[in-house]
C-alpha cells in the first residue's frame, strides 16, 4: 500500500513540476495579497501587528483554493482517474497521495515563506514561529477538506464557484484558530496550546475522514 501511495505522490509532483506556472501562481498570489494589504491600511505598526495574522491566514486559504479545482481535473479529463478506480487499490489511499502532493506543492511553500511576509507586519520572532507552526498544521487540513469539494464538483460547469461555496464555510474554524494562535502568542506563548490542540484535532479528523469522503464523491462523479 505504501508503494501505491508513493507512486501517486511522486507522479503528481513530477507532473506539477513540469507545469511550474501552476505552482508559482499560488505562491505569487499569496505574496501579492499579503504585500498589498499594508499599502491599503497604512503603516502604523500596532495596527499591522494586530491585523497581520488574519491577513496571512486568509491569503493562505485563498492561495490553497487556487489549485484545488485542478486536483482531480487533469486525471478526469485524460481517463487516468477511471483507470485508478479499476486498479483494485483503496481509492482513499490514492486520494490521500494526491492531497499530500497538493500540500507539498501549495501549502509547504507558504509555510516556508511566511517569515518573510510577516516582516511587513512587524511581528515578533515568537509570533513568526507560532505562525509557521500553525500554518504547518492548518494548511494540510485545508487541502484535505478541499479534496472533498474538488471531488464533488468534478466535471461540473462553474465548478470553481461551487467549490468555493462548498468548502469556505468548512475552512472557517481552521482560519479562526490558526489566526487566533498567532494573535494570542503576542500576549503569552503558553496560551497558544489550546489553539494547537484544536488544530491538531482538525488535522487528525480530516486525515481520517476526508480521503474516505473524497473517494466516495469521486465514485459518484464518475458514475
Amino acid at each position: 500500500m505504501f508503494k501505491v501511495f508513493y507512486c501517486v505522490l511522486s507522479r503528481d509532483i513530477t507532473l506539477a513540476l513540469r507545469r511550474r506556472t501552476d505552482v508559482l501562481t499560488t505562491l505569487f498570489f499569496f505574496i501579492i495579497v499579503v504585500s498589498l494589504f499594508p499599502l491599503g491600511v497604512g503603516s502604523e505598526r500596532e495596527q499591522l501587528r494586530m491585523l497581520g495574522p488574519g491577513v496571512v491566514w486568509v491569503a493562505a486559504l485563498l492561495a490553497s483554493m487556487l489549485a484545488l479545482e485542478r486536483l482531480f481535473a487533469a486525471d478526469y479529463d485524460d481517463g487516468t482517474l477511471e483507470q485508478l478506480l479499476l486498479t483494485g487499490q483503496p481509492l482513499a489511499l490514492l486520494v490521500l497521495g494526491k492531497v499530500v502532493a497538493h500540500w507539498l506543492l501549495t501549502g509547504l511553500p507558504l509555510v516556508l515563506i511566511a517569515p518573510l511576509v510577516a516582516m511587513q507586519y512587524h511581528l515578533s520572532a515568537s509570533a513568526v514561529w507560532v505562525m509557521m507552526a500553525a500554518l504547518a498544521i492548518g494548511t494540510p487540513v485545508l487541502s484535505l477538506i478541499g479534496s472533498i469539494g474538488a471531488a464533488l464538483t468534478l466535471g461540473l460547469r462553474g465548478g470553481g464557484i461551487l467549490l468555493s461555496l462548498l468548502i469556505l464555510p468548512l475552512y472557517v474554524p481552521v482560519l479562526v484558530y490558526g489566526a487566533g494562535a498567532v494573535s494570542v502568542s503576542a500576549i503569552d506563548i503558553a496560551d497558544t496550546q489550546p489553539y494547537f490542540y484544536l488544530l491538531g484535532a482538525f488535522l487528525m479528523g480530516s486525515a481520517l475522514l476526508a480521503p474516505l469522503a473524497a473517494a466516495a464523491a469521486l465514485r459518484i462523479s464518475l458514475e
